[in-house]
Order: structure tokens, then C-alpha cells, then sequence
């Protein structure tokens, strides 16, 4: 995606224009808009050898723009920014071609044959076109264009590169391609940009109507609804989630062939030919069904020991980890003396389950754990360093029974203790992280929220979109860099938050 840089030395330079040394040194004084030499790419291995002054160089695209642009030169600029003829011969599709880059349409037209190819991956053009010129361009290629990935103010935005330099790459104009194509050309939404589609489009037929594949995150989730081994409650907990998946990239297909496929700006309308519609006899499927169903199927699936519930664990800590037990993931150090260590002492080992195999996320496992208490997966894993560290999830919500926060205990996470001897990870959602002080990243107003929650209710469940409406004094108190393992009485946090903050 996008134009990819080049940089010619003098020679190049000399070479792409036609030009001897003294041709080039005439050209600097004669044009006062020539391109100006640029810094050269960094060189990781400069520093090595002889230490030599860096070549003057320039960039490629802005020479071969000028040229373009410029009439002594333009039949050595770039193609597809020269001046077009006022009257253009028509031109005409010239089929399908299978490219080293993917699915390609050529075009004959009046300055030779354009390719497009039906990709907007980096350096498509460049690569198409040095295959082409490698292989003598038996077909009379001048330009291979490719998708840039977004929207220009006449159709797709294109990126392009002529077979005489392939190396230089810049963007041209669907408008222009499309007046020396002399018709209106197709274009492929993203996920329906299969070569077999383009292989089999031609010129004047209606869209195709096709499903949307499935991608890797809905074949897995699918694959659990069709195994045995889940129960009715997991059946439905993945289906919903799958559904989800197909809706939104239905949803997203449809927006992208009416913003591509769109009117232009004012009276001029976008060449587009929209190739492809997505199959909506189905859809939408059924999604976001009853939320207490939902989440006791994630946690069975949490719990299983089946390969494919791993996958689907996976799929929904990247997707909606809301639906999931467990919360933030969590890391704190092995460290004799330390709060952690009394937490630690009541895990009772046992042997993975989905939810560790997830939480581990590739690292060497010592032993695995779960906490009596809350449920919740711990694992004991060597850090980058190699020593212990605790890995879990904290819990969404305590215990509480009738015990209330008695302190909280600051040791690279928020600690609570309680007034009936327990003590916890504080309760902390999926996809944040309690922290104190200087929080790189993680905001004092976060741990705040949580704290506040659970003085008036143990058991509460904290929901933090909205943690800068914290007490201000507690956030004030949470603000301070504590050292690890600081504690803060029951009273201590009270009397923070009932305190405004003084001004300084």
C-alpha cells in the first residue's frame, strides 16, 4: 500500500534524462522548479569500511514527475503524468492476465497497453513491471498500475510504475486511465478481490453477486459450533461471535462499493464499474443475542481442554474479551516477602485449560494455577531475564460476602485486602491495567474508579469508560509515585476521597 520510495545518483539522473554531466549542470540553472538533491536512504553498514562522503542523490518520483511536467522532457517522464492528447482514439479491454503479483486487467490505449493488477499491497506495480520488461513485454506493457488502497478525487487511488523504469513508482489518476481506457473500469471491493472473479469478468456484464469468504477467525469459530465436544450454551456463545464476524464484513463490503463506487465531486462523475456485490440474501444474521448465555458459554469454553476452544478463546480476547471470565492480564514477580507471596500461597495447582493456554501466549510454562477464590488462571512463567514471574488474569469482580475493602496494597498491580483476612488482584477490566503514578499509559483516575467502586461495594463489577469522573482526591492520592508496596488503609482512602485537591 502506497508509493514506494527510489532514489537515483547522477548517473541515473543523467541517464533517465538523456543528459551528459554538463547537460545536468545546465539543467539546475535553467530550471529554477528542477528537483533539489535529497539525503541518500540510511545505510545500516556506513559506519563500517572506509568512511566515504554519501553520494548526492535524488529522489526518483520527483525527477521523473518534473520530467513529465516539463515539455523539453516529457517523453522521458512519467506516462501517466504527461500531457494527454486533446483527442484521444478510443480504447479497448484487452483481458485477463495472471501477474506475479496477482490478478491483473490490460488495456489498450492510444500511449500502449496499461495493466492494472487488483492489489494494493507494497510495490506491486514496480514488481509487476520488472517482470514484465524482464520477460521482453511480449504484450507492449507501458504502465502497470495498483491499487493504493484508498480514494483519490476520480475513482481509486493508483499507484504506478512504466515498464522503461519500473523502478520509480508514482501515483496516477483513475480519471486519466480511465479516459485512455475509453470506458468506465471495474473495480473489486477488498474482500471480494479474487482472481477468479477477475478472471472472469468482462466487459459490460452486471456485477457478480457472491458470498464473502469466510476469513480465519470465523472458520475457527464455525469449526466449534460443528464439534461435539461443546455444549449446546458453547454452541451458541461461538455462532453469535461468528455471526457477528460475517455481518461486519458484509456491512464493510457494502460501504466499500458505495465509497468507491460513489459519485464524483460536482457535476463529474467516478469511471467506476463496481464488479462485485456481496450475497445479502442472508444476512444479517442473527448476533448479539442474550448476554448471560453468551458469557456462560465463553466460560465453558474458558474451562475446556479441546484444542479448538484455545483457537476460540483467542479469537474472542482480540474481539469482544468483554464476553470473556476473566480480565486484564497481569504480570508480577516471584518475590520472597512480598504481597503477592500470601496471595500466592492458596493457588492450587492444576492442569491447563483453555484459558492458560492463552494466557501463557507462547511463554514457557513452569507450573499452572487457579485461584480458589475467583477462578481466575495463573501461571508461573521466567520473565525476558529469566526470573519467575506470576502471569494472570485479575478477576472482573471479588468475593465479598460481607467483607468490605479494609486496604489496598500497591506491588505492580492494585491489591485489595478485606476485612474478612482475603486478599486479591483487584477487579479490573479486560483491556486495562491498574497502575499508580506514573502509569506509562496506564491513568491513576483507572485504579481510582476501581478503588471508589469497591469501598461502598466489594462485590461490584467496575466499568471504567468513564474513570476521569473519579473523586478527584482519590485520584490526586493514586496520582503520587507510591513505592512498591505501599498501603493504603481503609481510612487513608476515605479521607482521599472526600478531600478535594489543593491547588499549587
Amino acid at each position: 500500500m502506497g508509493v514506494s520510495n527510489s532514489y537515483l545518483s547522477r548517473t541515473e539522473v543523467q541517464q533517465l534524462l538523456g543528459i551528459n554531466s554538463f547537460g545536468l549542470w545546465r539543467l539546475v540553472r535553467k530550471y529554477d522548479d528542477f528537483p533539489q538533491p535529497t539525503e541518500p536512504p540510511h545505510d545500516p553498514f556506513a559506519g563500517f569500511g572506509d568512511k566515504k562522503e554519501p553520494e548526492e542523490v535524488w529522489d526518483g518520483f520527483q525527477v521523473y514527475r518534473w520530467a513529465a511536467h516539463t515539455p523539453e522532457f516529457a517523453r522521458r517522464g512519467a506516462v501517466l503524468l504527461r500531457p494527454l492528447p486533446e483527442e484521444l482514439p478510443p480504447g479497448r479491454w484487452a483481458g485477463y492476465k495472471d501477474t506475479v503479483r496477482g490478478p491483473a486487467q490490460d488495456w489498450h490505449t492510444a500511449l500502449g497497453v496499461i495493466r492494472i493488477v487488483h492489489c494494493d499491497d507494497r510495490k506491486v506495480a514496480t514488481d509487476v513491471a520488472t517482470n514484465v520488461a524482464a520477460d521482453g513485454n511480449p504484450d507492449g506493457v507501458v504502465t502497470v498500475c495498483a491499487l493504493y488502497g484508498d480514494m483519490s478525487f476520480r475513482g481509486p487511488a493508483l499507484v504506478a510504475a512504466d515498464t522503461a523504469h519500473p523502478g520509480i513508482e508514482y501515483e496516477a489518476d483513475w480519471g486519466d486511465v480511465a479516459a485512455l481506457a475509453g470506458q468506465d473500469l471495474p473495480w473489486w471491493p477488498d474482500l471480494l478481490r479474487l482472481p477468479q472473479l477477475i478472471r472472469e469478468w468482462k466487459s459490460g456484464a452486471p456485477a457478480a453477486v457472491v458470498e464473502v469468504p469466510a476469513n480465519n477467525n470465523e472458520k475457527i469459530l464455525r469449526r466449534v459450533v460443528g464439534n461435539d465436544a461443546f455444549d449446546v450454551t458453547s454452541h451458541l456463545a461461538a455462532t453469535d461471535m461468528a455471526n457477528d464476524i460475517r455481518n461486519n464484513r458484509i456491512d464493510g463490503t457494502l460501504h466499500d462499493n458505495e465509497i468507491f463506487g460513489k459519485e464524483g465531486h460536482g457535476d463529474r462523475r467516478n469511471p467506476v464499474v463496481i464488479a462485485a456485490e456481496p450475497d445479502t440474501s442472508h444476512h444479517p444474521l442473527r448476533s448479539d443475542g442474550d448476554r448471560q448465555v453468551l458469557e456462560a458459554g465463553w466460560h465453558k469454553l474458558a474451562l475446556s481442554t479441546h484444542p479448538d476452544a484455545v483457537a476460540a478463546i483467542e479469537v474472542a480476547v482480540g474481539r469482544q474479551p468483554a464476553l470473556l471470565p476473566f480480565g486484564a492480564l497481569t504480570e508480577v514477580p516471584v518475590r520472597p516477602g512480598a504481597i503477592s507471596e500470601r496471595w500466592a500461597r492458596r493457588l492450587t495447582m492444576c492442569d491447563p485449560t483453555a484459558a492458560h493456554v492463552v494466557l501463557a501466549q507462547g511463554k514457557k510454562a513452569e507450573a499452572f494455577f487457579i485461584d480458589p477464590l475467583t477462578d481466575m488462571p495463573v501461571m508461573r512463567t521466567p520473565d525476558n531475564g529469566g526470573k519467575p514471574v506470576w502471569r494472570f488474569y485479575a478477576p472482573l469482580s471479588l468475593p465479598a460476602g460481607d467483607a468490605e475493602l479494609a486496604s489496598v496494597v500497591l506491588h505492580h498491580t492494585v491489591w485489595v485486602t478485606t476485612s474478612d483476612g482475603h486478599l486479591h488482584p483487584a477487579p479490573c477490566t479486560p483491556s486495562e491495567h491498574l497502575w499508580w503514578g506514573n502509569g506509562y499509559g496506564d491513568r491513576p483516575s483507572e485504579a481510582a474508579t476501581v478503588i471508589n467502586l469497591l469501598l461502598d461495594d466489594l462485590g461490584a463489577t467496575p466499568n471504567l469508560r468513564e474513570h476521569w469522573n473519579a473523586p478527584k482526591g482519590l485520584t490526586a492520592l493514586l496520582n503520587e509515585d507510591h513505592k512498591q508496596g505501599t498501603e493504603l488503609t481503609r481510612s487513608t482512602l476515605l479521607h482521599a476521597r472526600m478531600t478535594p485537591p489543593r491547588a499549587r
